[in-house]
């Protein structure tokens, strides 16, 4: 299955083919919309002139990471606290992955322990490391056993309540509607 988070196929397809792009949009998914959020690992690569590496990019000076990804346009709607983010990442994955932030993944013993390493990274908390092993499961197919339990309500099938269940405009639709639903509901008690 393609990607098509960011809804732009240049953004999508470094998305498909590089786990950390995908791993940074997700951490890059917050107060702002998802295509924007999940276009900035491609136009951060874009600024650099090359995929993304982790190394690198914890090893980047803070000051000029920060103003590379506040150039318009903007990476993110706080460019310098999601640049430290974005670093604070990195160094995690080069300190606990050797840089390949597939390993997460690939040495997972089963969906409990996925959750758990994600859970574990710099800027991921509960939801958005549920959302994230959803999204490995759902359009990925990295499907350790008792993935979907791990992921909670994120890994039901046929549910449109995250990125986990945009795989076109019309899913994205879906899935925004179900968020304005459960905000309205939220209001209403």
């Amino acid at each position: 299955m393609r990607i098509q988070l960011a809804q732009r196929s240049e953004a999508d397809e470094l998305l498909g083919r590089s786990p950390l792009a995908l791993l940074v949009g997700m951490l890059l998914d917050q107060q702002i919309p998802m295509e924007w959020a999940f276009t900035g690992p491609h136009t951060i690569s874009q600024r650099l002139g090359h995929d993304l590496a982790a190394e690198e990019l914890a090893s980047y000076d803070p000051e000029e990471f920060a103003a590379l990804l506040a150039q318009p346009p903007a990476v993110h709607r706080y460019p310098k606290a999601m640049a430290g983010r974005v670093q604070q990442l990195a160094a995690y994955l080069v300190e606990h992955y050797d840089g390949r932030p597939e390993r997460i993944w690939a040495e997972a013993a089963d969906g409990k322990d996925l959750f758990k390493r994600l859970n574990a990274l710099p800027g991921y908390g509960k939801q958005k490391a549920q959302i994230f092993l959803a999204l490995l499961g759902k359009q990925l197919g990295v499907q350790p056993s008792g993935w979907r339990e791990a992921a909670g309500l994120y890994g039901e099938e046929g549910a449109h309540r995250s990125v986990a269940d945009v795989v076109d405009a019309d899913s994205l639709s879906r899935v925004r509607a179900a968020k304005q639903e459960a905000k309205r509901a939220a209001k209403a008690r």
